[in-house]
């Protein structure tokens, strides 16, 4: 029996639907929030379903009970500069009894903690906007610690002034670096620290109840949560196949709103300044408003400032992934537009190899996500749009240009429709199994290949990376049990489950009981070769080295996230065996990327990434801290200089020649329309005219290796020794 299971993403807000500029709060101190009637009810409904229908065997207990506490907490506090050790020690009374308040659909533990919480953020707020009256010396020689989720509570008030004195200071420090006036800068933090405090102040008692339901839910796997009625909405949102707004997946990650995933077709991917791990520090509305700084905001509160309606725009004000706390901040002009299925489907595009007396061409296909016209297909309307039907096409397209293999691009793919990951897996083999499916009985379906015939019987390969998870992974690890292609890049993130959104309104009482959604882990996929994508990933048969195999990543990096396990093979015909030609393959590779002035550049970047990420202090001296800026600047510097020295020869040959334009698009496309874009404001480091590297076109140097590597296979699986290859261009009719 087919199921259109969804194999939902992790959970993050997508900008897509607007927000106005919220103003100065009057904060209520003595708020003091209680549980709602329906929550009770509310409470029950999920704890059922998380404990009977998740398919993680879990049993409500004093050692789930102490997690959730710690996960709650943590929720709450992460940095630990709010609470002092005297409130842990109070709600330790509740460590071994949250799984019995829970059956008794008793919620007044988790409010009472809250309102704890609520009370100390008053007190640190406070406390912080006195400072700001305060002249801070930025000749003394000490240090802020930046990540203290691991830290001891503070024990007083008085050690927790000092922790607050140095994240001002710091703080103040940072705007100092960039230039910002005295009044500016009090302004500036004033604005940042009372509207935390409005922030928390307007946090309600559903609020409250989705992080308590959340941290029982966490508790249990990563993929499962509670959707509160707001939260559940933007989800939705998130979810459908036409977006509007800025196209822009976002994510909290400390005090920040992050980047996760620009949208294909969307204004931001379109303008292609704002890049994935790029933090949002401010917002404004339009071209005049004030923007209004968002550092340490709430998600959601974010959002609701970046939505807006198609054709109004709105400023952003970026600190780049490539540099520090401390870097030049960019500020964005976005015209929100609709992001159509159109824009988001997949393309092609053609590269032509020429070895001594040999000519390859290689059709490379990117596929942002699997997606699918449910509401057309269930229509039954003959044209509607679909991953695999896109793909075919692109397929007939590149088949009739010549091409001798294909490359199918799934980075950053994060997943999308089973049945597509399917039915696209069949267009490559003739028939067979693609995906084992188990469910919490222990029962296993397996999806096959729906059609008999291949599409593409020639060289394939898959390029994917540490973001291209679920159905990605599907497709990837069934051309790679079949021996069917050969998998090129990064270990993907190892996301081997399948989610379902249970609606809680269906079983509570009146005509409206709000109780939000469940996101519920139901069942595990396997391989064909039995072994599971969770936990480890798909691991590539030629692996760049751009990323290290720690726990630092991807599922792995979760905290309980399924293990790797194992089931019996289904019954598959294995196509081709490359083993033999892989070393010297990858020797291959190897050598070539080291000779690539480009691929330096990268995995530079990524080492000064890494390097940035596991600073666990930041000076708080000027002098020291301006060092930086400057050494900083000296690197950026140093690469155009490097860049300008090789870019003739070099970058002409990966560039301007092996990439080509225009793209083969998908048949009955519209073509894309660049959106005008302007940059308002005042580069952060003042007179200094900046450019940020990122708006250079660079070369996608991997996705350049992975058409060699194949060029490479051709010639290699034809029993041909290959000579060192030079590229030339072909542009397309």
């Amino acid at each position: 029996m087919r199921r259109n299971l969804f194999l939902l993403p992790l959970l993050m807000i997508s900008v897509v639907a607007g927000g106005n500029v919220l103003a100065k709060p009057t904060v209520d101190r003595n708020v003091v929030l209680k549980p709602l009637p329906h929550q009770e009810e509310a409470s029950k409904w999920a704890t059922t379903f998380l404990t009977r229908a998740h398919y993680k065997k879990t049993r409500l207990d004093d050692d789930m009970s102490s997690d959730i506490l710690d996960r709650y907490l943590e929720s709450l506090d992460p940095n630990r500069v709010f609470f002092l050790a005297s409130d842990i020690r109070q709600f330790e009374a509740y460590r071994f009894g949250l799984d019995d308040s829970l059956r008794k659909q008793d919620l007044n533990p988790a409010f009472t903690i809250f309102n704890v919480y609520n009370h100390r953020v008053n007190e640190r707020i406070e406390h912080a906007l006195k400072l700001l009256d305060t002249e801070f010396d930025f000749t003394v020689n000490e240090s802020l610690e930046l990540d203290r989720s691991e830290a001891a509570w503070a024990g007083s008030d008085e050690e927790l002034d000092e922790i607050w004195r140095r994240r001002v200071k710091n703080d103040a420090l940072r705007l100092r670096l960039a230039n910002k006036e005295p009044d500016g800068i009090v302004d500036t933090l004033e604005q940042r620290y009372s509207n935390l405090q409005r922030r928390v102040s307007e946090l309600d008692a559903e609020d409250v109840f989705q992080y308590f339901m959340n941290a029982f839910a966490l508790s249990i796997e990563p993929h499962t949560g509670y959707l509160a009625p707001r939260t559940s909405e933007n989800f939705q949102i998130s979810m459908r196949l036409s977006l509007e707004g800025i196209g822009a997946v976002l994510q909290r990650e400390n005090e920040y709103t992050v980047v996760r995933r620009v949208v294909v077709g969307g204004p931001a991917d379109q303008d292609g300044r704002l890049k994935v791990g790029d933090r949002i520090v401010g917002v404004g509305e339009g071209g005049s408003e004030e923007i209004v700084d968002v550092v340490g905001w709430r998600l959601d509160d974010v959002v609701d400032l970046i939505r807006g309606a198609s054709g109004t725009t709105v400023r952003l004000d970026i600190l780049p992934a490539e540099t520090g706390v401390d870097g030049a901040v960019d500020t964005l002009l976005l015209v929100r537009e609709k992001v159509k299925l159109e824009e988001q489907a997949a393309k092609s595009e053609t590269f032509e190899l020429q070895w001594e007396d040999q000519t390859h061409r290689i059709g490379v296909i990117d596929l942002p996500a699997f997606y699918l016209d449910f509401s057309a297909r269930a229509r039954r309307e003959p044209d509607y749009r679909s991953s695999t039907r896109d793909v075919r096409k692109l397929i007939d397209e590149l088949k009739k240009d010549g091409v001798d293999g294909i490359i199918i691009d799934l980075r950053n793919n994060g997943g999308g429709s089973l049945a597509e990951a399917t039915e696209l897996t069949g267009l490559f083999i003739d028939s067979g199994p693609v995906v084992q499916v188990r469910d919490s009985n222990g029962k296993i379906d397996v999806e096959t290949d729906p059609e008999r015939g291949v599409e593409w019987d020639g060289p394939l390969g898959v390029l994917v990376n540490r973001y291209s998870a679920s159905a990605s992974e599907i497709f990837a690890a069934a051309v790679q049990d079949y021996g069917r292609g050969v998998i090129i890049g990064e270990p993907t993130f190892g996301k081997g489950t399948v989610q379902n959104l249970i609606n809680l309104d269906r079983y509570g009482r009146g005509d409206d009981p709000q109780f939000g959604q469940l996101k519920l882990t139901i069942a595990q996929f396997f391989r064909v070769n039995g072994g599971s994508t969770q936990h480890r990933g798909v691991i590539p048969d030629i692996i760049f080295p751009t990323l290290d195999m720690s726990d630092e990543y991807g599922e792995r990096s979760l905290d309980n996230a399924l293990p790797w396990t194992s089931i019996a093979p289904a019954r598959y015909e294995i196509y081709d065996d490359l083993s033999a030609i892989l070393p010297d393959i990858d020797q291959r590779a190897s050598e070539r990327l080291k000779q690539n002035p480009e691929f330096r550049f990268l995995m530079e970047d990524i080492r000064r990434m890494r390097e940035s990420r596991d600073e666990t202090t930041v000076s708080l001296l000027e002098s020291e801290r301006r060092s930086e800026m400057e050494q900083e600047k000296e690197q950026r510097e140093a690469r155009k200089q490097a860049r300008a020295a090789f870019g003739t020869d070099q970058v002409s040959e990966l560039q301007a020649v092996l990439r080509v334009s225009p793209e083969i698009e998908a048949p009955g496309t519209e073509p894309e329309v660049e959106v005008e874009v302007e940059v308002d404001g005042e580069n952060a480091l003042g007179d200094e005219e900046e450019e940020r590297d990122t708006n250079v076109e660079r070369p996608d140097v991997l996705l350049d290796e992975t058409v060699r590597i194949l060029g490479d296979i051709i010639s290699l699986s034809n029993g041909t020794r290959t000579a060192q290859l030079t590229a030339k261009k072909k542009v397309l009719d």
